[in-house]
């Protein structure tokens, strides 16, 4: 008999095997997993109300080398952080948006592309924000982990072969630059809305032949300009405790710790960055017992690891998307 309770082990399945190939047919991911079309099916549609499932295509900011990225950490009075969250998470050049230190700080990652974009969201909008009482700024400078490498990934839910039999075909090497152009605007737009539209769809959204559409979406993706990802809540499956880290490392060993970083299961996306700390993650755990012996073991066991600030999301605002918050 089927299991009504969402966040259970074919959940999970289903979700891993959805960050491996967001557009993998239901049929699929059936035959693999051993089950029905019709109940993968089910569990798509059910997954959507409590663990918020959405599977979109995103732009692959660090594909492009005219983009710079920010982690940008806004302290602000607590009666004023939500309202500049939501300020934040409406930008297009913002994303993964929370509430961190009890509710007094507002985190984000923002892709500019010109001095002028960035000038205008460090230097103009925010400082005239009320509330505001000190913004910190720090460019990411390199990606250990995240974008198009899911914390799912690292789950076990499926075994290697299972993996295996659903990950995407190699794609063709694709030699041109990153770049999503002025006409590709109609077919990202498309898969922003929905990363599993059709093809027919697509072809209704662009006026473009299907045929071309589903070259010119290979070369994007090949090229590693757009992936379609993912977005979900981990609470269902038992994981709770979102957490930012901010981790100083020897410089010597910084690499190092970021590849070690990238590696751990708690891990959803680690990066180099500027500033007094030279590293940032983001772990998700069950528990506060989890993120000690997390904190404890397995990253205090890293050699080169000097100083650790740890920050709970007290609220995710935006992850890949933004749906506007509707309080209690």
């Amino acid at each position: 008999m089927e299991s009504n309770a969402v966040g259970d082990a074919l959940d999970l399945q289903i979700l891993h095997a959805l960050e491996l190939d967001a557009r993998a047919p239901f049929s699929r991911i059936a035959t693999v997993l051993g089950v029905s079309d019709q109940t993968v099916a089910r569990r798509f549609r059910r997954l959507r109300s409590p663990a918020g499932l959405r599977v979109v295509g995103v732009r692959c900011a660090a594909a492009e080398d005219s983009l710079d990225h920010w982690l940008l950490r806004v302290r602000c009075a607590p009666e004023g952080a939500t309202a500049i969250a939501e300020a934040l998470a409406k930008r297009p050049d913002t994303a993964w948006i929370g509430l961190t230190s009890g509710g007094t700080e507002v985190t984000c990652t923002a892709n500019v592309r010109s001095r002028d974009d960035a000038d205008d969201l460090l230097l103009g909008k925010l400082p005239r924000t009320p509330h505001i009482v000190d913004i910190r700024a720090h460019q990411l400078l390199h990606r250990f982990y995240g974008g198009p490498s899911g914390w799912l990934h690292k789950s076990g839910a499926l075994s290697p072969e299972q993996s295996a039999a659903l990950a995407p075909a190699p794609l063709p090497d694709h030699p041109g630059p990153a770049v999503i152009t002025a006409e590709d605007e109609p077919l990202v737009a498309a898969l922003e809305a929905d990363g599993r539209a059709t093809y027919p769809e697509l072809q209704k959204a662009t006026g473009r032949s299907e045929s071309a559409v589903k070259r010119r979406m290979a070369q994007l993706v090949a090229s590693g300009a757009l992936y379609v990802d993912v977005e979900f809540d981990a609470d269902p499956f038992g994981f709770r405790h979102p957490t930012m880290l901010c981790i100083t490392a020897a410089p010597r060993a910084l690499n190092a710790v970021g590849e070690a970083l990238a590696t751990h299961p708690e891990v959803a996306y680690a990066a180099a960055t500027t500033g007094p700390s030279n590293l940032v993650a983001v772990v998700i755990t069950r528990d506060t017992g989890h993120l000690y012996r997390y904190l404890s073991e397995r990253l205090g066991g890293l050699e080169g690891v000097e100083h650790v600030e740890s920050m709970p999301f007290l609220r995710r605002v935006k992850q890949l998307t933004y749906r506007p918050f509707r309080g209690h």
